[in-house]
């Protein structure tokens, strides 16, 4: 508030009006005059009758003392007639935020107080105070009307972005004067604020306290409501109210008693407190409060019983927790999250976590709930996945009686779980690369091993001495290129030969065999379900999968045991019913492999398909049996899962999509018997092999058949062979070469050259190939391979050209 200023520091304006002179009856007059005019502009200002009496007395006692005198005649006396004292009018002046001024006739300033030169500087008179053309012209119109009627008003101008309210009136003895009103008008954003309120902190406590708050409008329409109006209200404090009618909310009976509408005759009388937003304005937006009729007091019993109600219907995990911090309530979905039956939840939430967050659980519950009501997040480990980081949310309450903090969880287990198997995906495919690139490499050199004994086994018979010692290296060089093999099969890059067959067929074959595997002390039970269809798969790579599912189950089972094998047919109804996120919907054949053996932990479970991992002793496994089982099933187009308690044993389930399409007719099921074919043969061919040992081994065979043989280390060597004018039957290549690949190469030459003879040799799965290759009449010869099988498909490929 602005100080009131001296008398000195009231500012008059006008000419020197100094001198002195004997008190006559014009002097009293004059002096008498001023006196009317400072009372006029007293009242005026303050409207205060004691003020304006008290200086009335005053003047008039100093009158009469000065009369008395000069009547007595003893004495002279002399007054000094001075311009009239505006003091008193100034201080009275200075007692509000009005800016007061007062004009003559010639419009010109008289005097002003402090807060009329501060809000209008410049020292002028109104109307010309520096406001718009609008207000300027109001200004104008009011100072007429006030010297013709007496007196003026203006509602509202504006000078810099502020309001006055000016009231002018004529003043003076002659009415000489016009005293000029301009009051400030403070405009607060009052509903704003209580809109603010309503739905901030403010009207959450209140709605704890059972106290329902809500804004309305001029227009009678609900700007903001609490929760607990709402709840009221509508049955739900998630109903829009904002924008709708509030008597469509209320009503009132014959006695004056307001209930809500939705509770009907049987519901509780409500007190409405009605508070308005605007004193100025009677009819604007205005506050509401409201409380049951028969006491302010709320049961806190009730309102907790209600808020457990409403947390059980959240699909948040929400819980209740006192100050001592024991749990008084917690949802399903608080249950849910923590993987525990609701009932058996531990008295204490630090019960939950590891020892290491116990501390900080306790402190943040301690502290949230004696403190302000606050919200804040944690990080917690719990004690049945310590290496798992959740967030804990912790909120103060209050109104609730006993309960002090609210939990809060989010059940992200879903999440988790999806993270989780990206990352296991992700890992697996990363494997997969490195294993398929570690095969490939490997093949090149079990193909050199393997070609050069063959060609060495060639000069040799049995029964010499370096007979059988060549023979053991072939034997464990394809040895090694069945671990190559298994390798790709886990990167799902191996070679298949899918045939449309039955699932049952393919057991049945395998198990006399397994039976001779499982051992004595470990019984096999087979059982196949009714109306199963055909597969398409390699009959030789899903008996490997049943071989390795059943040696795992016999080391399962050191005791002895039943290893359960069994076929159904799965429709896409039953699918779907299972709701699994991973199996497409369809028609499958499963395939489960189940044993009653010691079982897998929880933390090995999701590793069991990764290469090289097993839980066997060192030297009993390879840890490549189940990934093998993997790779085959993935590259078969079926998918693969495991279930697993401890003690109580695995079973592992296979789905392999039903075949659409005709199924080939059975045959007798005699074999054949294999008939050595003719190999020798004529013609030019060319191989392009950027290894040096596979190259010399394929060359040496071929050129051993009879053919005429030229090499290249790479595809642009061999494009340059061509260049020069020759020209060969037949191009043996492999696929991953440096410089030039051989598809682009073979893409390169039947552009220029025609539709040119192929036989592509690699490691990779011929399936894959032929996809990223995607070039039609090209044959495959898969690595290793040994000079037998060279002669073959080149003899083959030359024949299929013919």
């Amino acid at each position: 508030m602005n100080k009131i200023s001296p008398p000195i520091q009231f500012q008059i304006f006008g000419g020197d009006m100094d001198q002195s002179a004997k008190l006559d009856v014009r002097q009293l007059a004059v002096l008498a005059l001023a006196t009317f005019l400072s009372l006029a502009i007293l009242w005026f200002s303050t409207g205060n009758i004691i003020l304006v009496g008290s200086c009335a007395a005053v003047i008039i006692a100093a009158g009469a003392l000065i009369h008395f005198f000069r009547h007595a005649g003893s004495v002279e006396v002399t007054v000094d007639v001075s311009p009239p004292d505006w003091s008193i009018a100034h201080a009275a002046t200075q007692l509000n935020d009005a800016a007061i001024a007062i004009s003559d006739r010639a419009g010109l300033l008289v005097c002003a107080n402090d807060h009329f030169t501060k809000a209008f500087p410049g020292l002028k008179a109104p109307p010309d105070l520096g406001v718009d053309e609008s207000s300027q012209s109001l200004m104008v119109a009011a100072g007429r009307a006030a010297w013709r009627d007496g007196s003026a008003q203006i509602d509202t101008i504006t000078k810099d972005h502020r309001a006055y309210s000016v009231k002018v009136a004529r003043a003076g003895a002659s009415d000489e004067y016009l005293l000029w009103r301009l009051a400030p008008i403070e405009r607060i954003a009052i509903e704003s604020l209580a809109i603010e309120l309503i739905t901030g902190r403010i009207g959450r406590a209140m709605s704890g306290s059972g106290v329902m708050a809500v804004s309305v409008g001029p227009d009678g329409c609900v700007r903001a409501a609490n929760a607990a109006f709402a709840l009221r209200a509508t049955g739900t404090d998630q109903y829009p109210l904002t924008g709708r009618s509030f008597v469509d909310f209320v009503r009132m009976d014959d006695k004056g008693s307001v209930f809500f509408e939705r509770e009907g005759r049987r519901g509780l009388p409500i007190r409405l407190l009605h508070v308005p937003l605007n004193a100025h304005d009677v009819e604007g937006s205005a506050l509401l409060l409201a409380v049951d009729e028969d006491s302010a007091k709320v049961d806190r019993g009730l309102a907790l019983a209600h808020v457990e109600q409403l947390l059980s219907t959240l699909p948040l995990g929400l819980a209740l927790v006192d100050r001592d911090g024991r749990f008084l309530f917690a949802n399903d979905a608080f249950a849910r999250v923590l993987d525990v039956e609701p009932t058996k939840l531990p008295p204490y939430p630090g019960d939950l976590v590891i020892s290491e967050d116990k501390g900080v659980v306790l402190d943040s519950i301690r502290r949230y709930g004696s403190g302000p009501m606050t919200s804040g997040d944690i990080a917690i480990r719990l004690k049945e996945r310590p290496d798992e980081v959740i967030a804990l949310s912790i909120a103060g309450v209050r109104g609730l009686g006993g309960a002090a903090v609210l939990l809060g969880l989010k059940d992200n287990s879903e999440e988790i779980t999806l993270k989780r198997q990206l990352a296991q995906q992700t890992k697996m495919e990363s494997i997969g690369q490195l294993a398929g690139g570690v095969a490939h490499d490997f093949n090149n050199i079990l193909t050199a091993i393997i070609g050069y004994c063959d060609l060495m086994l060639l000069r040799h018979q049995p029964g010499d001495g370096d007979y059988d010692d060549i023979q053991q290296i072939k034997n464990n060089s394809n040895r090694a290129a069945s671990l190559t093999r298994q390798l790709l099969a886990f990167s799902r890059q191996q070679t298949l030969r899918p045939q449309i067959l039955q699932l049952a067929n393919v057991v049945a074959d395998v198990s006399s065999l397994l039976k001779r595997l499982l051992g004595e002390t470990v019984r096999l039970e087979v059982h196949h379900g009714r109306g199963v269809g055909a597969v398409r798969a390699d009959p030789g790579q899903l008996e490997q999968v049943i071989i390795n599912l059943g040696v795992n189950a016999r080391d399962a089972m050191p005791k002895g045991g039943v290893v359960h094998i069994s076929t159904l047919a799965v429709s896409h109804q039953e699918v779907a019913a299972m709701g699994s996120e991973f199996l497409p919907i369809g028609d499958y054949v499963k395939l489960s492999v189940e044993d009653s053996g010691v079982g897998i932990s929880k933390e090995n479970l999701s590793k069991i398909f990764e290469p090289f991992f097993t839980t066997k002793e060192l030297g009993n496994g390879t840890g490549l049996g189940l990934s093998t089982v993997y790779g085959i099933v993935k590259q078969s187009g079926g998918f693969i899962f495991a279930e697993s308690k401890v003690g109580q044993g695995t079973r592992f389930d296979i789905f392999l999509p039903v075949h659409q399409g005709d199924v080939p007719v059975v045959g007798s099921g005699k074999k054949e018997l294999y008939k050595p074919k003719d190999l020798w043969g004529s013609g030019r061919v060319l191989i392009v092999e950027d290894e040096d040992m596979v190259r010399a081994v394929a060359e040496r065979a071929l050129v051993r058949q009879g053919y005429v043989v030229e090499t290249a280390i790479d595809g642009e060597q061999a494009l340059e062979l061509f260049a020069e004018g020759k020209r060969y039957d037949l191009v043996v290549s492999d696929v991953v070469m440096p410089n030039m690949d051989g598809p682009t190469m073979a893409r390169n030459l039947r552009a220029t050259y025609g539709d040119i003879r192929l036989l592509f040799m690699s490691g990779y799965a011929e399936e894959q190939l032929r996809e990223t290759i995607s070039l039609d009449n090209v044959s495959f010869l898969a690595k290793p391979f040994s000079v037998q099988q060279i002669a073959e498909a080149v003899h083959d490929a030359l024949a299929k050209a013919n």
